[in-house]
């Protein structure tokens, strides 16, 4: 499978972002948490991981949230958990591979599952949406770090589990054993907490 460069990526972005000030916002935060997996990658017990396949994951997941802007500039908050899905679709148009694909729709929150969207009502078709692959859990677990919500900000591992228990206790479960299996980022000087965290 060829991964597409840093370069590419931004190019792919740049074709979707209907604003300059949306392509800001999200291909910003997607090279923050690209930052922040790559730091956790150097830990030894994580060297067997694909890092270039880390990279394009971290640049390419939040793709989606692009189609969620109107005519207007304005984002449909209402329906923004669908923006992993609506990633998927501009990926799978592009012609990525599935295993780039599923990086979109398979990095909210610690895992969507069937019985989530059905008991919340969300708007997604009811599937489990969980990531698998080593590599798609690192993506979704350094995008919890960061935030998009204006001001964009830092979230600490403490601050986050606080967050995702309004989710339910066995979320806060899966949060800490992405903490365990990949330990927790440096974010010293990225000035963490302060912000209204809102679902990344």
């Amino acid at each position: 499978m060829r991964i597409p460069s840093p370069e590419e990526i931004r190019a792919l972005h740049e074709k979707y972002a209907p604003t300059a000030e949306a392509f800001t916002l999200v291909h910003t935060h997607c090279e923050i948490v690209w930052g922040i997996a790559e730091q956790l990658l150097t830990s030894p017990h994580l060297s067997h991981l694909d890092a270039e396949l880390v990279r394009a994951g971290c640049l390419l997941h939040d793709i989606g949230v692009y189609r969620l802007y109107d005519d207007d500039g304005r984002l449909d908050h209402a329906n923004y958990i669908q923006h992993g899905l609506l990633g998927q679709e501009i990926l799978e148009r592009e012609g990525f591979p599935e295993s780039l694909c599923r990086f979109c729709s398979h990095h909210t929150g610690v895992g969507l599952t069937h019985h989530d969207i059905v008991s919340q009502n969300l708007p997604l078709p009811p599937a489990d949406y969980l990531a698998v692959t080593a590599e798609e859990r690192l993506v979704m677990y350094a995008d919890k770090f960061h935030t998009k919500s204006r001001p964009s900000a830092y979230l600490s591992p403490d601050e986050y589990a606080a967050y995702v228990r309004r989710f339910g206790e066995e979320k806060v479960t899966a949060f800490e054993a992405l903490r365990t299996e990949f330990g927790d980022p440096d974010l010293a000087g990225r000035v963490p907490g302060g912000c209204a965290p809102v679902l990344p």
